[in-house]
């Protein structure tokens, strides 16, 4: 890859480079007239792609169009799915960046939508994919059997509520670990929920089946439901049951909720150029700042509250004895586009990068996770507004903030937990990743980028 991003995950391009390149006008037409764009080195490429993708976003953010279609133009004589990690990269926002043209005419957009409808067969293989290839579900996964299996010692009754319940390999983990416990194993039910019913079949018979073997009292319940759409009394929470609760990679998917209720907080006519009205600083800085009793006091009303703040609060409600909650450490849900852009290109450049220390550039499955999970992602938080924008990842101190707000305090990550963390690590080919302790919280990275965060929380009546 040319070093576009620096170790520390700041970009490498230096500031006279950027002057450079910003100085050079995008020609009108492209083509055989520029045969110097195909001759230029990786490094030189590379920031000539970035510097073309933060233009064209700048023209489609300002609504100038026909410059957005010069610059696209041009990007497509650099980038392609098969090059290096840039040209990866560039493709993927490229294809973002049209969608979001192509949405200004809702006609266009949708009739060339038609076809195309997901498979969800392939939606589980490149969720599979991302398991295998990439250490963060299992680090995640690791992290939070450990605490369970720390937080529940001594109970007799062990409830788990699994908010995207489609891998059985943790649970099947944490059965064998609960087997082997000195005062005996619990009775054990997971409550898993996800959105496919085949998926939740699956899961439930590996799990059935370990804990037969096992000889582990086990019971399995399947709730079908989206996150957003969740009804939380079917949850079933019995008295005696000692409650965790497993979120990965979920809480972000209630964000798109948000955008309405700003709407209704914000005076008349306060929108940026994408139409998207915009959150007033003091709202925002009250809306996510502890209250100073708030160690004490139940949570906030639910009518002052967005979707993921009830379902925090709701949550709050099942009196957890733990929850463990891993997402993605980046800000990928500020209003405007330019900002959610270079978020989004440190970020995924990131992950892009991962895979080119350990995949060839040819390999079907690095090409998979990359069109069908990070493209999918790419276009989420680039090209779609609104209730349509399901991808709004945010910094670990705002789930913080947002937790805390909730009723919860965290429970730091313990030290066998981390040494399990880094053990794991110890097995992956490439030494780029890297994990660090963040105020008990785990924070994995690659060279010193922050990807993902894995914290533990209780409600406060447990402490």
């Amino acid at each position: 890859m040319a070093p576009v991003f620096q170790d520390d995950g700041t970009s490498s391009v230096t500031t006279s480079s950027l002057q450079f390149f910003s100085m050079m006008p995008l020609p009108s037409s492209i083509g055989s007239t520029y045969p110097w764009l195909r001759e230029l080195k990786s490094e030189e490429r590379g920031l000539y792609l970035i510097h073309l993708l933060l233009t064209c976003a700048n023209h489609v953010a300002n609504g100038s169009l026909e410059n957005a279609n010069v610059a696209l133009e041009q990007i497509s004589q650099l980038a392609t799915p098969n090059g290096d990690t840039m040209q990866r990269i560039a493709a993927y926002f490229t294809e973002a960046l049209a969608e979001r043209i192509l949405k200004s005419w809702p006609g266009l957009y949708k009739a060339l939508q038609f076809t195309r409808t997901p498979v969800a067969s392939e939606e589980i293989l490149v969720r599979r994919l991302f398991f295998e290839l990439f250490p963060f579900l299992k680090l995640a996964f690791v992290i939070t059997n450990q605490a369970i299996v720390e937080a529940m010692e001594g109970e007799k009754m062990i409830h788990i509520i699994d908010l995207n319940a489609a891998e059985p390999a943790q649970w099947i983990a944490l059965i064998q670990a609960l087997s082997v416990r000195p005062e005996g194993p619990p009775h054990l039910r997971i409550t898993g929920v996800h959105h496919q019913k085949e998926v939740l079949e699956q899961v439930a018979h590996r799990l059935t089946e370990e804990a037969e073997k096992l000889d582990i009292p086990f019971q399995f319940n399947p709730i079908v439901s989206r996150l957003d759409n969740l009804d939380v009394e079917k949850l079933r929470v019995k008295t005696g049951e000692a409650l965790a609760i497993s979120s990965v990679l979920q809480l972000h998917t209630l964000l798109a909720s948000e955008d309405e209720l700003l709407r209704k907080r914000s005076p008349p006519g306060l929108t940026n150029t994408n139409g998207i009205q915009l959150l007033e600083k003091d709202d925002k800085a009250n809306r996510h700042s502890p209250s100073n009793d708030s160690a004490s006091s139940s949570p906030l009303s639910s009518n002052a509250l967005s979707k993921v703040d009830n379902f925090l609060n709701a949550l709050w409600a099942l009196s957890p004895k733990l929850m463990v909650v891993t997402e993605q450490d980046s800000n990928h849900n500020g209003s405007a586009l330019m900002e959610r852009l270079l978020e989004a290109l440190h970020f995924y450049a990131a992950l892009f990068d991962c895979l080119e220390s350990t995949l060839a550039r040819t390999s079907v499955e690095r090409m998979k996770v990359e069109k069908m999970l990070f493209g999918e992602e790419i276009k989420s938080i680039i090209a779609c507004e609104g209730g349509d924008r399901k991808e709004r990842h945010e910094k670990l101190e705002k789930w913080i903030q947002r937790l805390d707000m909730a009723g919860f305090g965290s429970v730091p990550l313990s030290h066998v937990s981390m040494l399990q963390a880094r053990t794991l690590l110890q097995g992956y080919v490439c030494d780029g990743y890297r994990i660090k302790d963040d105020k008990g919280c785990l924070v994995i990275c690659w060279q010193d980028r922050p990807l993902f965060s894995i914290s533990a929380w209780r409600c406060r009546r447990w402490f």
